[in-house]
């Protein structure tokens, strides 16, 4: 006669739950939980856990930034092979539903996934991506003309090619984000991101600016924190622009206080305008020959600082 003990009996009613008691549970979870915990349990929570009603979001930004600190880690080829498994296994789970992709540290490979096959894709945020580059972007702008909010900062392989093919094909972007790392000052970066990546800061502001502002009329939110753009290019912005109602260039020194107010004065709904610092730490000096005008740029602000 055999006997059943309390841990069988609560094992087997676990893996016995029905499909739509445990997609119940798994939409009670963390993306981080599901990933780590849920999926091991047995085959039915493995099958549950690839529903494609929970794969609509795929947004791994909240975890990056509940990190302390960044870490070398996420520069390694094996790390970015990683994540582009990630996004290819949630593409294919999606059956073409996913809406929002939030990553950073992807390549081409898992972005050309995305642009095949999720046309219904809204957000997509893909910071810190060396090896992302014009090629699948494009194909993005092509393969997804519902994008409504695009962040590629940090991505230096991405130039003013992809904005032109995304503000031809994606009328809906309102929110666009193309931040650049602090090069003025980027001891925070130095041991953590390849030196040969911070070198390839791109110098483009003005072509990527003029993109901006003959292709995506329809912006509202904007940020080139760091950007290379100079006077002409916020021009051209300001010019295309016209709904703009947040800006953000904190650290682009190449324009002024006096630059800014001229060139947004024609913004009626601007409501928040994030300026330049252009009290920025002496340490950053240190640099001043890798960054060829920050001698300039410091002079400027000695013998012109009534303009500012």
């Amino acid at each position: 006669m055999s006997t059943t003990t309390e841990s069988d009996q609560l094992t087997s009613n676990w893996s016995e739950l029905t499909h739509e008691i445990l997609l119940n549970i798994l939409t009670r979870l963390t993306l981080e939980d599901r990933w780590n915990g849920t999926m091991l349990v047995c085959k039915s929570w493995l099958q549950a856990s690839k529903d494609p009603s929970l794969h609509s979001v795929f947004d791994l930004e909240s975890s990056f930034k509940s990190r302390p600190v960044e870490s070398t880690r996420w520069w390694t080829p094996e790390f970015e092979r990683k994540i582009d498994n990630m996004i290819r296994s949630v593409v294919d789970w999606s059956e073409g539903k996913i809406v929002e992709v939030r990553v950073r540290h992807c390549s081409d490979r898992a972005l050309s996934v995305v642009a095949q096959r999720c046309p219904n894709l809204e957000v997509l945020s893909i910071k810190s991506c060396p090896n992302v580059t014009d090629e699948s972007m494009i194909k993005i702008a092509s393969g997804c003309p519902k994008l409504k909010e695009l962040d590629m900062s940090y991505c230096y392989e991405i130039s003013h090619e992809s904005i032109q093919a995304l503000g031809r094909k994606c009328t809906n972007i309102s929110i666009l984000k193309r931040n650049l790392m602090n090069w003025l000052d980027p001891s925070e970066h130095i041991g953590i991101v390849p030196t040969s990546y911070l070198n390839a800061c791109p110098q483009d502001g003005d072509s990527e600016a003029a993109a901006i502002g003959n292709l995506m009329p329809q912006l509202l939110h904007l940020e080139l924190r760091f950007s290379k753009l100079t006077a002409r290019g916020l021009a051209l912005i300001s010019q295309g622009c016209k709904n703009l109602e947040y800006l953000d260039l904190s650290g682009c020194v190449s324009v002024t206080s006096r630059d800014i107010e001229n060139s947004t004065s024609g913004l009626t709904n601007l409501k928040n305008v994030k300026k330049n610092n252009f009290y920025i730490p002496r340490s950053a000096s240190v640099h001043a020959e890798r960054y060829g005008h920050w001698r300039l740029y410091d002079e400027r602000f000695q013998t012109d600082a009534f303009r500012l």
